[in-house]
């Protein structure tokens, strides 16, 4: 397999972590996001991924992108260890999570959608994480366990950890959010969070190496 990823995209760090869980090695191409006016907007990548957009993985013969397609499809073929409870409700329930931060939460203080909003960026930055979080910590007092739903790391919990990094990086005062602080802390204990940490990648710039 092949990983196109950018070290601080928090999408890309999704997808590494479940590589990294299921054990899976890969080769990882660097897109730098920021270098060249962005790297996604070459010819040679937008060909890849019409999007624009990383991460993007090669496998199997397929390319996929959007980083919840291709947890799923790691899910579906390499099924071990399991990213989804077995039991349908918590299953929903950790599907209902990583919609929550992927589809509510991270699009809105994206790259693209920051560079937009100017001087007002971490505001606006800051305003779309609290707000997710302030629902987001409602639900998992009613689904948490040692993580995001129960006690087995899920889909919700790779979606968490990326997405508490941004919140963390614009300032985001995390004290309202005690049950999101606490498994984000017991997470990155875990191996798997570590080595597909943003800053213990190839592409890492040496001031923000760990």
């Amino acid at each position: 397999p092949i990983l196109y990823s950018y070290f601080r995209s928090s999408c890309s760090w999704r997808v590494r972590i479940a590589l990294a869980l299921k054990g899976i090695s890969y080769d990882l191409v660097p897109v730098n996001l920021i270098k060249d006016g962005g790297q996604q907007f070459s010819a040679e990548f937008k060909a890849l991924n019409p999007m624009q957009q990383v991460p993007a993985l090669k496998i199997d013969g397929i390319t996929l992108s959007q980083s919840l397609a291709i947890i799923n499809y790691l899910e579906e073929t390499r099924p071990n260890p399991r990213l989804l409870p077995q039991d349908p409700k918590k299953r929903a329930q950790a599907r209902m999570i990583a919609d929550h931060i992927a589809s509510g939460i991270q699009p809105l203080q994206n790259l693209s959608v920051l560079k937009q909003m100017g001087e007002k960026k971490t505001e606006w930055a800051q305003n779309c994480i609290a707000s997710g979080f302030q629902a987001l910590e409602q639900i998992l007092q009613h689904t948490a366990g040692r993580y995001c739903v129960g006690d087995e790391v899920s889909m919700a919990d790779l979606c968490l950890v990326p997405q508490v990094a941004n919140a963390e990086r614009f300032k985001v005062d995390m004290g309202p959010y005690p049950t999101i602080s606490r498994i984000n802390k017991a997470l990155l204990e875990l191996e798997a969070f570590k080595i597909s940490h943003p800053s213990r990648q190839p592409d890492t710039p040496a001031e923000l190496r760990a």
